[in-house]
């Protein structure tokens, strides 16, 4: 994904970066209600009310545009979650805000799922890079935890794809399967609460 961005151009000026950040929104929008191979760069152009010609200003083509997409997710995920999770004492804290932080990064931006997924059928590696990339990170942490005497000693990058696993099926049922009903239905904090509580007591008798 790396080299795809290298081509992209970001804007210098504020008029540019306006326009940009409408494509952006544009592309957003139909990627993750049409999907990426239904929607055309003419399509992201009108849209974002600009001329279709002034996407390639930036981008080189829509590939690259929804590799820029795939990264900026991964970087809002990361660093929302961090800011939330920095004043937690303890590593099942950080667990629970983190999870909690997260179902409320998807619910507020709901095409997230549709454009990560989709990533499996446009490049393989593209979804596989996100979710890895995602899984290093938290390995440190929490190899760290385990240092310190707060997580038992498991294989660090199954426990990391287990708690992602559980963070993204619980935000596909209670935030995308469940989006018909009012967000006041639906306690972000209660799910939080229960899933740590499965994790600290255990599913089996």
């Amino acid at each position: 994904m790396e080299e795809q961005l290298k081509d992209i151009k970001m804007p210098k000026t504020k008029r540019g970066l306006i326009t940009f950040n409408k494509i952006i929104k544009a592309a957003e929008k139909l990627f993750g209600t049409k999907g990426y191979y239904n929607s055309m760069i003419n399509d992201i152009a009108y849209k974002a009310k600009v001329a279709p010609g002034t996407l390639y200003i930036y981008f080189p083509d829509k590939y690259t545009l929804y590799c820029y997409l795939l990264t900026q997710y991964n970087h809002h995920i990361r660093e929302y979650i961090s800011s939330r999770v920095k004043d937690c004492t303890t590593r099942k804290e950080q667990e629970r805000v983190g999870l909690l932080a997260f179902l409320e990064v998807i619910k507020e931006r709901p095409y997230m799922y549709n454009i990560i997924w989709e990533s499996l059928y446009i490049d393989k590696n593209l979804f596989v890079d996100y979710y890895e990339s995602f899984a290093k990170r938290y390995v440190r942490n929490i190899e760290s935890s385990k240092a310190n005497g707060e997580m038992k000693d498991f294989d660090s990058m199954l426990v990391s794809y287990v708690l992602m696993g559980i963070s993204n099926f619980v935000g596909l049922k209670y935030v995308m399967f469940d989006e018909s009903k009012k967000s006041s239905d639906i306690d972000l904090e209660k799910i939080a609460d229960e899933v740590i509580e499965m994790l600290e007591k255990g599913i089996f008798k």
